[in-house]
């Protein structure tokens, strides 16, 4: 009785200090950020691109790299979104429950899932030297459309099978096609889906190995997607490598801006979770 009552104060411990240090750590990380990059972030940080001598402490912004990163994340999830919910309807609706061809493209997804970005921004790389192709918005949105597809695999897949297991035969049974119930499918888990694009925008948005060699770096706007774009993961690389100080306290400022990105998708795929939760049967 002792040793139980023992093992369970332990563990309780154990259980308390670790929760701390995860606390402790996320406070650090946004301390750091925080007293480092407001002195430096100012207006023309997100209203200016970058100007002459803006690497050396001189005017300008980063509205180029706040732009880029939106246009890539955005423009890499939609598409990894159009790949993953055929693949998803695929599994749930064609296939039998536990087929061995899902859980194999399950096995797959989960292995995709583990690979580190910067061997995805490697095979984006080779495969643009293969087909002629310079870095450029396109090449960075195609990268990072892979890089989130196994998220957006594995997220709305898990999604869909919380679905009713007799939604499928309800629809079935009143005359519809496997395609119209895939749509009834589609609608019942519109909430949950929405959370797995917000997350896998954040991981996108995040992301600096994936665009390195694939969507390059520029001082300017991007307007075409031939073009070559700022990314603020790239810019706070590039800013905090610089010998002038002020230059890279605009690389925390840059780091603040991300921070708080990525934060407002938490917090609003968190408020969609609640909302969701709340009308589940």
């Amino acid at each position: 009785m002792l040793i139980r009552k023992t093992e369970e104060i332990f563990f309780k411990i154990l259980m308390r200090v670790t929760a701390l240090l995860v606390v402790i750590s996320l406070g650090s990380l946004l301390w750091t950020i925080v007293s480092k990059g407001l002195p430096s972030l100012n207006w023309d940080m997100v209203s200016k691109v970058p100007q002459g001598g803006f690497y050396i402490g001189k005017e300008g912004g980063i509205l180029n790299a706040i732009v880029g990163t939106l246009y890539i994340a955005g423009g890499g999830t939609i598409l990894g979104l159009f790949i993953s919910i055929p693949v998803v309807l695929f599994m749930n609706v064609y296939l039998k429950k536990n087929s061995a061809a899902g859980n194999y493209i399950r096995f797959v997804a989960d292995i995709l899932f583990g690979i580190p970005s910067i061997v995805y921004g490697a095979f984006g790389f080779t495969v643009m030297i293969f087909f002629g192709l310079k870095t450029s918005l396109l090449a960075g949105m195609i990268t990072v459309a892979l890089l989130v597809l196994p998220i957006l695999l594995r997220a709305m897949d898990e999604v869909v099978k919380m679905t009713s297991s007799e939604l499928p035969d309800a629809v079935l049974s009143l005359g519809a096609t496997q395609w119209e119930t895939s749509v009834v499918i589609l609608r019942q888990s519109a909430a949950g889906l929405i959370i797995a694009l917000l997350i896998s925008f954040g991981r996108a948005a995040g992301d600096a190995a994936s665009v390195l060699f694939t969507a390059g770096y520029s001082d300017v706007m991007p307007t075409s997607l031939n073009e070559p774009t700022a990314t603020l993961p790239l810019t706070i690389f590039f800013q905090l490598s610089s010998p002038v100080k002020e230059v890279q306290g605009r690389a925390y400022a840059s780091a603040l801006i991300l921070t708080i990105l990525i934060l407002i998708i938490s917090i609003a795929t968190r408020m969609l979770r609640k909302k969701l939760s709340k009308h589940k049967v």
